[in-house]
């Protein structure tokens, strides 16, 4: 008898457990009783990872997987390396970073005395570059007064916020994490046409740029796949093979035209293989000086790289499934299987010895953004922040 219920025991633990797996796959039902998985179904990231591992093993290296990100604990990314604990905007207002029970805050003193302290909750941006923070109020999250450059190596005012002026409150919205994340959802109170209230559901959001975010709703895709293990052909899943090299483009503007266009439809119903056109309202003036900083897609359209080849896309030099070539000798390498019979004049072969091993240098130099700029601890003069071009050009 003990025998038989510790069969029923493991019988009972399998159903439970293909339950559980189904309620993963959300989505619509055949005839009111089995769950099936539509074009719209996520399947999450763990499902990719039992087909996916070496890839998904190699995507946690590249910067995308860490556009956003919750802090736990005292956990810093790479803010964790800056020179000073602190920010001092003169000697009667500072902000110091610190470490308290659990957590870590910033923290504001005026002349000495603790005015507030708000908590490390969230990151945004890869570390590439930089890390701003966010804090939530309830459902609202809030930008951080102190924004952490990495290439400096220093804590600076947030961009946009004004010196001398202690300011947590600056919201991040739904526009926001559409680029800094894979969902959210956002909830709005309105009066008629006016919105009077906007707030995210905290629990919603999923963090970070994940394989869905470019490849689509996997749901599908992971029914098949699971149930025919020799099938070796993709199913129900957008492959960047198939696309066109305006699909490729667009996939990536989503994200790389910057975010000044007005909304059509919400980003995260993209996907790969839709018209961004549909998207976004076209915005002729930013074409014109498009910024370094969110503009990536408007600077390379313009380059004669661009415009006379029928092949060139993002994914020509740039490959998110990894990190490995980030070098400028590797990227060089990209453009010398195009240009190898360019030549430099004299005065450029002179100066640059190292020509062949460094063409990014010189043909997408670093350029000051005029979104992006920050104050150092005690120094009354704004610094433009560099960021590489991405037009292509002779300089």
């Amino acid at each position: 008898m003990s025998g038989f219920k510790r069969l029923i025991t493991v019988l009972t633990a399998v159903v439970l457990l293909v339950f559980l797996f189904s309620q993963c796959m959300d989505s619509g039902t055949d005839a009111g009783h089995k769950l099936i998985a539509t074009d719209n179904t996520k399947a999450g990231t763990a499902s990719c990872i039992q087909c996916h591992k070496a890839i998904y093993d190699d995507y946690l290296l590249n910067p995308h997987q860490r556009t956003s990100s919750p802090i736990k604990g005292h956990e810093l990314l790479q803010a964790d390396s800056a020179i000073s604990n602190q920010f001092a905007f003169d000697d009667h207002l500072k902000i110091a970073i610190e470490r308290r029970d659990s957590s870590a805050y910033q923290v504001v003193y005026v002349d000495g005395e603790e005015h507030l302290a708000r908590r490390f909750d969230v990151a945004f941006g890869s570390g590439k570059d930089a890390i701003t923070f966010a804090s939530w109020r309830g459902n609202k999250l809030n930008q951080m007064q102190l924004t952490y450059f990495t290439r400096i190596k220093s804590w600076a005012n947030s961009p946009g916020y004004r010196d001398k002026q202690i300011y947590f409150s600056r919201q991040l919205d739904l526009r926001c994490l559409e680029c800094h994340a894979s969902y959210a959802e956002q909830k709005t109170e309105t009066n008629g046409s006016l919105i009077t209230s906007q707030e995210l559901v905290k629990g919603s959001v999923a963090y970070g740029i994940d394989c869905e975010r470019c490849h689509g709703p996997s749901g599908k895709h992971a029914e098949f796949q699971l149930k025919h293990p020799e099938e070796k052909k993709s199913h129900y899943i957008t492959s960047f093979k198939t696309l066109s090299r305006k699909q490729k483009t667009d996939a990536c503007a989503v994200c790389h035209t910057g975010s000044d266009r007005k909304s059509l439809k919400p980003t995260f119903a993209f996907k790969a293989g839709d018209d961004l056109d549909k998207f976004f309202t076209k915005s002729s003036e930013t074409v014109q000086d498009p910024d370094v900083h969110g503009q990536q897609t408007q600077m390379l359209a313009s380059s004669q790289c661009f415009i006379q080849s029928k092949t060139l896309d993002c994914n020509s030099c740039h490959s998110i499934h990894n990190n490995k070539n980030q070098s400028l000798a590797n990227y060089s390498n990209k453009c010398m299987s195009c240009h190898q019979t360019v030549k430099h004049s004299e005065n450029t072969i002179t100066n640059s010895p190292k020509l062949k091993e460094n063409c990014i240098d010189c043909h997408m130099p670093k350029k000051p953004s005029k979104a992006i700029s920050f104050k150092l601890a005690g120094n009354s003069k704004v610094a433009a922040y560099l960021l590489r071009t991405h037009k292509i050009a002779v300089y």
